[in-house]
């Protein structure tokens, strides 16, 4: 098999990158210290798939600047072809981009794995969630021909800020769960006593629990 480049993973620091984007140089992730960022990637501009996504980012950059969270596009094309990508959206479709997209020659695409050589020459659509001290909390890949789910990637953020801030684990689809609704779960007991300490809290109203290893609670 070709070897890979290692390439970051779960938990991994967010590489050191110096980039040039539609809002001049930046440094990553230090530009974003203190805050939530999600880098997305997207084949190439004045692309179908890649406009409608970022209509969609946009249309929920208040969202996500409500979680503390910044956005930042990346593409294998230069800066003038985003401008101009920029504008046309603009132009025709009255939206305006306000979050900057990185202006890549292959370089930052290599360094983020971004290039899947089964699916061509292309980066694919990647999704990169990264929290305020530079670590990378979720990775997403999408093929060339499946356009995102932003609101998806907005609940992750939502999730990881709640799962980070109350120690606890989210269900399913929450916060819509099919079984627990909004409330989250408690992380499972690792001990005799904390599996005693469960049951009695379920006793008393505390928390619910469907069996000892699996309690959860409204927050």
């Amino acid at each position: 098999m070709e070897e890979r480049r290692g390439i970051p993973l779960l938990g991994d620091r967010f590489p050191e990158l110096e980039v040039q984007t539609t809002h001049g140089r930046m440094k990553l992730p230090e530009v974003f210290k203190g805050k939530w960022f999600v880098l997305f990637s997207h084949p190439a501009d004045f692309t179908p798939v890649c406009t409608t996504e970022f209509v969609a980012f946009q249309k929920r950059y208040d969202k996500f600047r409500e979680l503390n969270c910044e956005l930042i596009g990346l593409s294998v094309d230069q800066v003038f072809s985003h401008i101009k990508w920029e504008e046309w959206i603009k132009d025709k479709l009255g939206v305006e981009i306000e979050f900057p997209i990185i202006a890549d020659t292959g370089a930052v695409a290599d360094a983020l794995g971004l290039i899947h050589p089964g699916k061509g020459t292309n980066t694919v659509r990647a999704v990169f969630v990264v929290d305020p001290e530079g670590i990378i909390r979720l990775i997403l890949y999408y093929p060339q021909e499946l356009g995102r789910n932003i609101d998806e990637i907005l609940r992750a953020v939502k999730g990881l800020q709640v799962s980070d801030k109350n120690g606890v684990a989210l269900p399913a689809n929450w916060p819509e769960n099919e079984l627990i609704g909004d409330k989250v779960i408690i992380p499972p007991a690792t001990d005799v006593g904390t599996v005693k300490q469960r049951l009695e809290a379920a006793s008393k109203g505390e928390i619910e629990c469907f069996d000892w290893w699996l309690c959860f609670k409204k927050l």
